[in-house]
């Protein structure tokens, strides 16, 4: 795309701002613009054998929409707004009303769609059948009122402009369909989301707030090679390691992931923790790219303070001769962060899936995929064609999300060319259970690793480390004394965020600061990236052993931490069992007497309950109730995890979101948007940083990598609980005015606030 150039069209798309000297853009440069995006992107995608045909048909559909979306700028009174001739907030007529009623004329159903929602999102379609100025009960999208009617009446007019504007005749739409053989609703997210991109990016373009980089290509050849240079170097560099079992069984994992089968697009690979999966995955996803000729990368995992140490390694060991850091930062992006924003001047804060190797976490992966609205699609036109690793995928969702998640990954491995990975240390496998089985597919996934080493890596994980139950329920001051009773280092692993933060300042008021450290999403991620160097740096001087570390269920997967003795709260059995790949990960010989306990916790005072743990919970303490030592050198743990998995099937019994299959079979876009959360309470992004604030609100450039690296995400009642204000012109930003520090991060400002209101006061 290109910025403004040249003479000002005759009309307009986008106003002019003289107050940043940038002019209006013409309505031909940036229709064109954003069908030359769509046509471009929808060119890179190769879509599974014997769809190509329904491919061309979704591709006509959208440079039709892509050509005729802004159709309804063309009015008189919308050209008047724009030309800067009378003053108003919003233009007056809904410009995408034009170009739904020329697509509806020609039949071209999908289009309409597309434009309609373009701005608005995709809605639930049964609300938008039948209306009362429609008698043929066709779609209409559009609403019942007379400036509807009147831009209807309008539209030869409309179309005279969009012909001067192209200087060309207006080409004949044919009527076309596809062969049925794709799933619809996933088509229509994925084109929304490249008619959306296209559309913010020339915006943003437009208006100096973007400026494209070019991407570097995946490499997946040389990347594989390099990736191999790298795991030579860390076996023949450490001249401390000794030849153990575990670290035989780290080779062995990755040269079986290095050389094992890319033929089917979905694996399996249940590993244990602390053999090597950061390296070995990537090298088993590269081999697929490489056979398979994949666009990208994806790295799912379950929480965002492990998406550092991911993005660490694999810049360091997917460096090709020359590239440098700054090169690297554009071949794996880590995403932090659900930054998507819909307001103009916040766009270019996006945080995009452009680069070719992504990390991010299960909550933006998969609420993408769930999304309806332009600004949460945006990205999703970048996963197909792409290798998929879905880390600790036990924890990546809530059960009962499981289903419908189930139903897309097999959609995108099918029909759009995705080579999905499903890893844990203690997998669930939930897709052998009769609510998982999907009609005319086969729900055999086959092993990543051969069945006799997989085998011998969860023998090796039962005898590492014991687990425990402690019966008595403890508020804070209880577990802060029973807590020093236990041999050090120790990692306690809390439900909530305020839990967390609560016991690490009753913990540190107790002994001492510097004997306790903390590390939730409470934090920033420039500062949680101190704090796991600082903790790796204590966990390496045996000396400093008499400490704790508070910290939420963000480090209990995929941290390469190693504590003597582990705690954990009462939540799920795959948490106990992930909390314990931190405890004695490394079979140190002087940690042979370490312990994992679970707990639970006496909720009376400021220790906060988490309620999407209930079920979980109770299927924990019955498995206890039955079998205190819960694990033996005979349990075979994936199939006790898909134990778990079952009984809080029975518990739940689906109720909860069952719904959202049926939302999503009758294309109720909106609702299963608005149902599919994977933390159920909507966020917002708040900056913690005065200076970051203070640039964006100058209308300095301000990247989505510091944005991301100085905010935390809030829930909604807590933001507006603590009238967290907006950003100035940035209304979907908000500024955290209250204390901040880097022990607890913005749960400083809050406790602070719930010592106040005990004493009778409070933040106004």
């Amino acid at each position: 795309m290109c910025g403004p150039d040249g003479p000002v069209e005759k009309y307009l798309a986008h106003s002019a701002r003289p107050e940043l000297d940038i002019p209006a853009q013409g309505y031909f440069e940036h229709a064109g613009n954003v069908a030359r995006f769509c046509k471009n992107e929808l060119s890179s995608i190769v879509v599974g054998d014997g769809y190509q045909r329904g491919y061309d048909f979704f591709k006509y559909c959208l440079l039709h929409a892509a050509l005729f979306h802004d159709l309804g700028k063309l009015n008189d009174k919308n050209q008047s707004v724009l030309r800067g001739d009378k003053k108003a907030r919003h233009l007056p007529i809904n410009h995408c009303d034009a170009g739904v009623a020329y697509m509806m004329r020609h039949k071209a159903l999908l289009s309409a769609l597309l434009i309609y929602s373009h701005h608005i999102g995709l809605p639930d379609m049964a609300g938008e059948k039948i209306r009362k100025n429609s008698p043929s009960g066709d779609l209409r999208f559009r609403d019942n009122d007379e400036a509807v009617r009147q831009n209807s009446e309008n539209l030869e007019e409309y179309l005279a402009r969009h012909c001067e504007s192209f200087g060309s005749e207006l080409a004949e739409i044919e009527n076309i369909r596809t062969d049925g053989r794709f799933d619809l609703r996933v088509a229509t997210r994925l084109l929304l989301s490249c008619l959306a991109d296209a559309d913010h990016t020339d915006t943003a373009i437009h208006y100096r707030n973007f400026h494209e980089e070019k991407i570097p290509l995946l490499q997946a050849e040389k990347r594989l090679a390099a990736l191999d240079r790298y795991v030579a170097g860390l076996a023949s560099g450490d001249k401390s390691v000794k030849l153990s079992k575990r670290n035989i069984a780290r080779s062995g994992m990755y040269q079986k992931c290095r050389c094992g089968p890319t033929k089917d697009w979905m694996y399996y690979c249940d590993s244990p923790v602390g053999t090597g999966k950061t390296t070995a995955v990537m090298a088993a996803m590269l081999n697929a790219a490489q056979a398979k000729e994949l666009r990208r990368i994806f790295i799912v995992l379950p929480f965002t303070n492990i998406l550092k140490q991911s993005v660490d390694v694999y810049r360091n060991a997917l460096r090709l001769p020359g590239e440098s850091d700054s090169d690297m930062e554009r071949v794996v992006a880590a995403i932090y962060h659900k930054a998507e924003y819909e307001n103009e001047n916040s766009r270019q804060l996006s945080a995009l899936w452009r680069a070719p190797v992504i990390v991010t976490t299960a909550v933006q992966f998969f609420e993408t995929m769930a999304a309806a609205s332009p600004a949460g699609l945006r990205k999703l036109h970048a996963l197909p064609n792409s290798a998929i690793f879905i880390d600790e995928a036990h924890t990546a969702l809530p059960t009962n999300l499981w289903p419908l998640a189930w139903w897309w990954i097999n959609k995108y491995a099918m029909e759009w060319r995705c080579h999905f990975i499903l890893a844990s240390g203690s997998l669930k496998k939930f897709w052998e259970l009769d609510e998982f089985k999907i009609k005319g597919t086969d729900n055999n996934i086959p092993s990543l690793l051969p069945k006799e080493f997989s085998e011998w890596l969860n023998a090796l994980e039962t005898r590492r480390v014991p687990i425990k139950r402690k019966s008595e329920k403890m508020d804070e001051v209880r577990l802060c004394e029973w807590l020093l009773t236990l041999k050090g280092p120790r990692l306690v692993v809390l439900n909530t965020v305020q839990s967390a933060a609560v016991v690490a300042r009753t913990l540190a008021d107790r002994c001492g600061r510097e004997r306790v450290e903390h590390i939730s999403t409470a934090i920033a991620p420039k500062d949680r990236e101190l704090l796991v160097k600082k903790i790796k740096e204590r966990l390496c001087d045996k000396e400093d052993d008499n400490w704790t570390l508070i910290a939420t269920s963000c480090v209990e997967a995929g941290v390469d931490f190693s504590f003597r003795n582990g705690v954990r709260e009462a939540a799920g059995l795959v948490n106990l069992l992930q909390l314990a790949g931190r405890i004695r990960r490394n079979e140190e010989d002087c940690y042979n007497d370490s312990v994992v306990w679970s707990i639970e916790l006496d909720f009376s005072g400021l220790l906060k309950r988490h309620p999407s743990f209930e079920i979980a919970s109770k299927v924990l303490l019955d498995l206890f109730a039955e079998n205190p030592d819960l694990i033996n050198e005979g349990t075979n743990i994936s199939d006790l995890c898909t134990r778990a998995l079952r009984r809080e099937l029975n518990e739940c019994g689906m109720r909860e979101d069952s719904s959202i299959t049926e939302d999503e079979a009758a294309c109720a876009y909106a609702s299963v948007e608005k149902k599919f959360k994977v933390v159920d309470s909507q966020t917002v992004t708040v900056i913690v940083d005065t200076h970051i604030k203070e640039r964006l609100e100058s209308h300095d450039k301000v990247t989505w990598r510091e944005l991301q690296d100085n905010s935390v995400q809030i829930y909604v009642h807590t933001a507006k609980k603590f009238k967290a204000e907006p950003v100035r012109g940035h209304p979907d930003i908000y500024f955290w005015p209250y204390k901040y520090d880097g022990f607890i991060g913005y749960m400083a400002g809050v406790l602070d606030n719930e010592e106040l209101n005990n004493c009778g006061y409070g933040f106004l």
